[in-house]
């Protein structure tokens, strides 16, 4: 089969691998796309700890069920289903997983990271996946594009299931990609007066944040956030902060734009040599501020998320910017290293 092949740090190539054997747990899923993540992208330039070359990633995956496995029992699914897949996989026997909290687990194992993952014609859910019913089915609607940004769109959901978000509030997201703006839409369909998103990035920002109603785009480098927010607040603060960079800074700043009972999310990860920062403990302390983290997301955050593309309270399809052939996946992740596309989806299988 087709796949692209992770050698190393900036050396993918698209060969011809063997094709996986569906064994009798299994479920075998044929790629329809695979949305390149941020993270695919720190994978190619940077490395990562899980993934040992040569190893296929990716893990924004839509596609149909192509096999079922003898000994799969009641997973409510049947050859020519058209699914997504929950990545992380936990252990089944630690304190996360019997809370269902796979993605917490200290030994979880993703698909794209410890598993092949999506930028390949087929991959194999393990066992551990059909028990943990990771396989899941697109609702009536959603397209196979579409189905390809639920993970994203999963992550986004766990992240703010945290914030309580509600009408009147005023939120401000840190970081204008695909995820940030993932964070501004969804807070904005929560019932949130202000949105505000701000990125030092700007062009690019603008150039597709324009395309979402409602929301407030800001210049870092031309105004300063903290009196923005505070004129539009009348110098309240903030109710909800999310960092969806991984900048110290915007942690830091963030947690002093807050208002009082303010919530914040401390959403993207730093960089492993850069991740220790000093906090004012006073600001938490006299303004009962709470500070939350979120890491990957869980089963129920893929069917809350296909539930809102599903009924159109989020427009996926507005954050996809490009679709290429697996062929051209270097490009790819070049667009969205540099900030050309909002989403890119590689297009596997018909």
């Amino acid at each position: 089969m087709k796949a692209a092949v992770y050698h190393g740090i900036e050396d993918m190539r698209v060969e011809e691998i063997k094709q996986p054997i569906c064994k009798a747990g299994e479920i075998m899923i044929k790629v329809h796309y695979c949305a390149i993540c941020g993270t695919d992208v720190r994978i190619y330039f940077s490395g990562h700890k899980k993934v040992v070359p040569p190893a296929v990633i990716g893990h924004e995956i839509s596609g149909t069920v192509a096999e079922i496995g003898r000994e799969v029992e009641e997973s409510g699914l049947k050859v020519g289903d058209k699914v997504t897949v929950v990545t992380s996989m936990g252990c089944e026997n630690c304190k996360m997983c019997d809370k269902g909290l796979y993605n917490l687990c200290p030994d979880t194992k993703a698909l794209g990271y410890f598993y092949p993952g999506g930028f390949a014609e087929y991959i194999i859910v393990p066992e551990a996946g059909i028990r943990q019913k990771s396989v899941l089915n697109l609702p009536a609607g959603v397209s196979m594009k579409e189905g390809a940004l639920i993970e994203a769109l999963s992550c986004v959901i766990n992240g703010q299931n945290y914030l309580d978000i509600n009408q009147g509030d005023t939120v401000v997201i840190y970081g204008g990609g695909p995820i940030g703006l993932m964070h501004a839409v969804l807070a904005h369909a929560s019932g949130a007066d202000n949105v505000i998103v701000s990125d030092p990035a700007y062009d690019r920002l603008e150039r597709f944040g324009r395309q979402f109603e409602g929301l407030i785009l800001i210049d870092p480098t031309k105004v300063t956030l903290k009196e923005e927010v505070m004129k539009l607040t009348g110098g309240y603060g903030a109710d909800v902060v999310i960092t969806a960079c991984p900048s110290p800074q915007a942690q830091v700043e963030g947690l002093e734009i807050l208002g009082s009972k303010g919530r914040i999310s401390l959403f993207g990860g730093l960089p492993k040599n850069n991740s220790v920062i000093t906090i004012d403990a006073n600001i938490i302390h006299y303004k009962e501020i709470s500070v939350f983290g979120a890491f990957a997301s869980n089963r129920k955050d893929y069917l809350k998320a296909s539930d809102l593309i599903a009924s159109h309270k989020i427009d996926a399809e507005k954050f996809i910017s490009a679709v290429l052939p697996l062929e051209k996946i270097n490009e790819g992740i070049s667009m969205v290293k540099n900030g050309q596309a909002l989403k890119c989806l590689m297009e596997i299988g018909g």
